[in-house]
């Protein structure tokens, strides 16, 4: 297996995607995870084990404080995040200066410090990253799950150190992808992909976990990315999460704002 590094982003809306892709979900409680990994579970073991900790909650909101470091330099701020499953993930500055909603249909932002806005469909942030991308795989990426159906080919385990690295039997040549599983809670330790053809590489490595109302939900995030001789880090820490209560998704673009296109 190839070990994977870090990934770049040249736009508001890629460093925004990261910010989706960081903003996991923590709590008061810490998971403890030293256990070993079995050398005598199957891949179909070991996937059952992960689809069964899948987090079951209604809403969602939490606040954390990511830091982005490119080109040896690192800026950081504290967002609100709000997310109703399956449905809203919601993202917002301090007083409101940005903000970002995706639903399973949209991808919308706005930034009031330079008068910008951005709304479209998947389809750019997609090429950017070199996969698919929708709202489900966003959305699985925050709670540390599987961005594919696991039971739609099969699979093949192996362990390194204390993880189960799980991958496809057949890889696709275009997009290489492994997942590294806790041995405690089977939850993801990292999310390995890699375009080699374009010199992309993503990985999301998860830190730590928590036990969050019985739910177990990453605590601490990095995110290292890579394309060409182009690198950021993105680091988050969580400050405080509740779960299942009411939430609003305020949002409207403000008139007069330019909009960001990608290239």
């Amino acid at each position: 297996m190839k070990q994977l590094l870090n990934y770049n982003f040249k736009t508001s809306a890629a460093v925004l995607f990261l910010f989706l892709v960081m903003m996991s979900c923590g709590s008061a409680k810490s998971v403890v995870a030293e256990g070993e990994a079995n050398p005598n579970l199957s891949a179909k073991q070991v996937i059952r084990a992960h689809q069964k900790n899948e987090v079951n909650f209604k809403t969602l909101q939490a606040r954390a404080k990511i830091d982005i470091t490119q080109n040896d330099k690192t800026q950081g701020a504290t967002f609100t995040l709000r997310i109703q499953k399956d449905e809203t993930i919601w993202l917002s500055a301090p007083l409101g200066l940005a903000r970002m909603m995706i639903t399973p249909k949209k991808v919308q932002f706005y930034n009031k410090t330079d008068n910008t806005f951005f709304d479209g469909d998947y389809k750019l942030l997609s090429d950017f990253v070199g996969f698919d991308l929708d709202f489900n795989k966003v959305q699985n990426i925050l709670m540390g799950q599987a961005i594919y159906d696991l039971k739609a080919q099969p699979h093949q385990v192996d362990i390194q150190e204390k993880s189960y690295v799980l991958s496809p039997k057949n890889q696709n040549p275009l997009l290489e992808l492994f997942y590294l599983m806790n041995a405690t809670h089977y939850k993801l330790n990292s999310l390995q992909l890699a375009q080699n053809s374009q010199q992309r590489i993503l990985q999301v490595d998860y830190k730590s976990y928590q036990n969050v109302s019985k739910n177990i939900l990453p605590k601490e995030v990095n995110i290292i990315a890579v394309e060409g001789t182009d690198q950021a880090l993105i680091d988050m820490e969580i400050k405080s999460v509740t779960l299942n209560e009411e939430v609003r998704f305020p949002f409207k673009i403000p008139s007069g704002y330019t909009e960001i296109e990608l290239k």
